[in-house]
């Protein structure tokens, strides 16, 4: 039983910033990695408040852009640690942009960070238990749980799922697709 625990109130981070002509491709619309940076640092936050520790990217589940960002929007990022393990936690957030001239609020995406909390020396540390103080924190554990256990196995089947075939087999596979091409030898 984990006796030191914390809220997930105490994570929780909003973060706002203005979205500027250098964030922007080509389009004119705020590139992608922008706004990962934006989460990574938001999640490092979240993670950090937590655990009271320095903390490491591991794993970005379900980042899925549903509305493209503009240049003169504010982003808001609302983040807080929705599942902890041993050594690890799961930021969950949602993304907003806002359009100052007109009001429009727009969800563009929600995702997932996993993090790990290091010690003075670099080494992997416990965090603390995460107390659930409401029935939406418990819903978010439970997703969290879930994002875990289908990242582990995602790593799992990724690792062995082209292992144990033959290179034959593999092309095999790869003719059937529409879109993969091999030369012919």
């Amino acid at each position: 039983m984990c006796l030191v625990q914390k809220s997930a109130l105490d994570s929780e981070t909003i973060y706002t910033e203005l979205m500027i002509p250098s964030y922007a491709n080509f389009g004119g619309k705020i590139h992608g990695g922008i706004l990962l940076s934006l989460m990574d640092k938001v999640a490092f936050v979240c993670a950090s408040k937590h655990s009271g520790q320095y903390c490491v990217t591991v794993a970005v589940e379900g980042v899925e852009f549903k509305q493209a960002v503009e240049v003169g929007e504010l982003v808001t990022i609302k983040a807080s640690v929705i599942f902890v393990g041993k050594t690890t936690m799961i930021v969950g957030m949602r993304v907003e942009s806002f359009k100052p001239m007109d009001g429009i609020v727009k969800h563009t995406n929600s995702c997932y960070f996993t993090m790990a909390a290091k010690d003075a020396e670099g080494n992997l540390t416990n965090v603390p238990g995460l107390r659930l103080e409401t029935d939406e924190q418990v819903r978010r554990f439970c997703k969290g749980k879930i994002i875990r256990k289908l990242s582990l196995e995602k790593r799992e089947l990724l690792k062995n799922a082209v292992k144990n075939q033959t290179i034959d087999t593999l092309k095999m596979e790869c003719k059937e697709e529409e879109k993969c091409f091999l030369p012919d030898h």
